[in-house]
This record gives C-alpha cells, structure tokens and sequence, in this order.
C-alpha cells in the first residue's frame, strides 16, 4: 500500500475508537465523514485553479468553520447542516435532514483538522476510495449497524462484473445500488489497461454518462453519492448518477445496456421477476 494511501487511512481510522467509545457507530461516522469531507472538497473547488462557484451559501463554508473549537464548532456545524439540507440540487441531497452526531466537541475538532490538513481533490481516487470502502466494510462487520443491507462482499462484486464483462459507451444500471459497489467495480474493470485503451471520449462517458442506480434507504444513499465522487464518478456540480427511491414502483424513463446487482431476492422478486426486471432495464 503507498505510503501516502496507508498515512490517510490510519488518521481516518484512527477516529473510530474514540468515536465508537462515545456511542457513534462506524456508519454515523462515515456519514459525518462525508459531510465534513464534501465541505472540505467544495471549499478545495472554489479556489484556483478551479474556481468553481460551490453553491454553498456565505457564513456555511468550511471556512466558515474550521477555525472554531468547543461549542463555537458545535454550533456552526450544526447550523451548517442544517441550511446545507434546505438547499436544492445535490447539496440538497446529500444534507437532508443531516444532524451532528458527534456530541464530543474534542473529536469533532481532531476529525475537522484531520480533514483540513489534507488536500481532497488532488489525491487520487485510489486514496479515497481505499478510506471509504475500508469504513463500509469495518460498518458492514459490525452486526449492530445493520449495514449488510447496502454492503456486498467485494469479491463476488468483482466476479460478476468479471463475467458480464461491460464495454466502453455502454450504460450500467443498479436498481438497488446501496454504497456503490457495483458501479466502482465495473469502473475498475473498464479503465483497465489489461482491458481496454479509452479515449478522451470513452473516459467522460465512463465519468458521466455509464451509471444509473437507486437506492431506497437515505443514509445508504448518501454515502454513495459521496463513494462515487471520491472515486471520479460524477460531479459534485452536476447531475446525480443515482436517485433516492424504490425502483420497483415505476419505469424510470431509461433503458440501459447492463445491469448488475444482487438485490433482486432480497427486494421479494422471483427468479422470473428478476429476468422481466432485466429485460424491462435493457
């Protein structure tokens, strides 16, 4: 493991005891993480050589915050939060109905300049995804967070994609897509070189125009949103690649080329609904 992927990691991880002892489950905190992480990568975006307008109103920025200490953070976290999540969009999305669940004003402050001290939209998806499916899969083995719900285990993930195999310029869908995991694999297997040389154009398609998923639980579906743009899918600016929803309960407007889940017993489907799912999908 690279020195610099090993450094992050052990700070990130670092975290959950503390927090864990404080009563903070490993999915609350990675949906802090996320939070506070996409805060620091909007902030990272608005100055140069990106320039790019966050959409973040002005007094809620993460310099807004990350100076502050003891009840002075708690509060402007809190309030951060709670304005992020009346706003449309993606900020929208990702802040609705979001609450400080680290009642510890100590910890919150370690996490905020552990978050700080980093450059997020430099380091590359290989870094941060390694931080993140670490967390998912520390939150998947523990049995009182329920979080096998969203988490499939990482090698059957890698043995469909490998069997199905899916093409540069065609679309992948997940109707029940939980944290992501199906799309990174197949995002893996498609910018591999073993497998294939994209072009310009094949790489934005695989960045923005290749996945399509729901997901029914909130929590669940923030952490993906968050999981696919640290792994370059997507933008934090632009369209989501996946929607808050049941998608069993109506056609949603678009067919795809593949799809891949595992979710089709665990939604109540039978081996013959799951095929005229496939074939509705396609």
């Amino acid at each position: 493991m690279p020195e610099q992927t090993s450094s992050i990691i052990s700070k990130v991880w670092g975290m959950c005891n503390p927090l864990r002892d404080d009563g903070l489950s490993y999915g609350d905190y990675l949906e802090q993480l996320t939070y506070l992480i996409f805060l620091k990568m909007s902030d990272e975006y608005a100055k140069p050589p990106y320039k790019k307008e966050s959409g973040i109103p002005a007094g809620y920025t993460w310099q807004d915050m990350n100076t502050l200490t003891g009840a002075d953070l708690e509060e402007q976290y809190k309030k951060t939060l709670e304005k992020l999540g009346e706003q449309g969009g993606i900020l929208g999305q990702i802040f609705k109905g979001a609450i400080n669940k680290i009642s510890n004003a100590a910890i919150l402050y370690r996490i905020v300049q552990m978050i700080d001290r980093e450059k997020w939209v430099s380091m590359s998806s290989d870094v941060k995804g390694e931080i993140y499916e670490g967390l998912l899969q520390k939150n998947a083995e523990d049995v009182k967070s329920g979080a096998g719900q969203y988490f499939t285990p990482r090698a059957l993930i890698l043995a469909m994609v490998a069997c199905i195999r899916p093409e540069p310029m065609k679309t992948i869908a997940d109707p029940c897509c939980g944290s992501g995991g199906f799309f990174l694999a197949a995002q893996s297997f498609l910018a591999d070189p073993e497998n294939y040389t994209l072009d310009r154009e094949q790489k934005e398609f695989l960045k923005n125009g290749t996945f399509y998923g729901n997901e029914l639980v909130a929590s669940t579906f923030k952490l993906c949103l968050m999981n696919l743009y640290l792994h370059n899918i997507g933008d934090i600016y632009g369209s989501v690649p996946v929607a808050h929803g049941d998608s069993l309960l109506t056609d949603p407007g678009y067919r795809v080329d593949y799809v891949l889940t595992n979710e089709a017993v665990i939604c109540g489907l039978t081996p013959e609904k799951a095929c005229n799912f496939k074939e509705f999908a396609a």
